[in-house]
């Protein structure tokens, strides 16, 4: 079966050439190499074990384009493209409040590039901010593995700055001067919600 993204480059599985699985397993927890992505999911599954949120990755969807029929009862798609995303990467809820939010990593060391963003992603946080929904952005500048969160309301001054002909990027001081760092731990790796909770409740 073949997947494509959106720009039409296809989509390749990881192969693992590890071989037999060991019995015991050591776990840096210093550098484990996990995309900010994998952090959050194992956060969320924390969140939900422990009773804390219900927020979940939303699924990327996909365009189906080819299915061959071998038998009645199934069906083998042959041919996708995943499709892009129309909102954000994240949503659920917390203490009764809506929670939405996009997660973005970038190796730059000194700013964070807008173009990482989408303006349907702009819009819709916007949208969720004026209902009074919780909206914002985390960023992981990955060759540091340092984590900001920043509000929505932060994040479209910068925007803003964008579309009116200025910067297209935003400054690690900025993200300083108005985001808030979030140190790594180990249950949850990520605690975002202990700043959503200070900045919302």
């Amino acid at each position: 079966m073949n997947f494509h993204y959106p720009n039409g480059k296809k989509f390749i599985p990881k192969t693992s050439t590890a071989g037999p699985k060991t019995a015991v397993k050591k776990v840096s927890y210093s550098n484990r190499g996990m995309t900010l992505e994998e952090d959050i999911n194992e956060t969320n599954q924390y969140y939900l074990a422990n009773g804390i949120a219900v927020i979940h990755k939303k699924p990327t969807p996909v365009q189906i384009v080819d299915v061959h029929y071998p038998q009645r009862s199934a069906a083998v798609i042959k041919e996708a493209y995943f499709k892009q995303p129309s909102t954000t990467d994240y949503n659920g809820l917390y203490k009764g409040r809506y929670i939405d939010f996009e997660a973005k990593e970038t190796k730059n060391k000194s700013s964070f590039p807008l173009q990482n963003l989408h303006t349907h992603q702009i819009n819709h946080m916007q949208q969720v901010d004026v209902q009074d929904g919780i909206a914002f952005i985390l960023i992981r500048f990955s060759s540091t593995e340092e984590i900001y969160f920043m509000k929505f309301k932060e994040l479209f001054k910068y925007w803003e700055r964008m579309e009116q002909g200025g910067r297209k990027s935003i400054k690690k001081e900025e993200i300083e001067k108005d985001g808030v760092k979030i140190p790594l731990g180990l249950h949850p790796r990520i605690d975002y919600l202990k700043t959503v909770h200070s900045l919302y409740f």
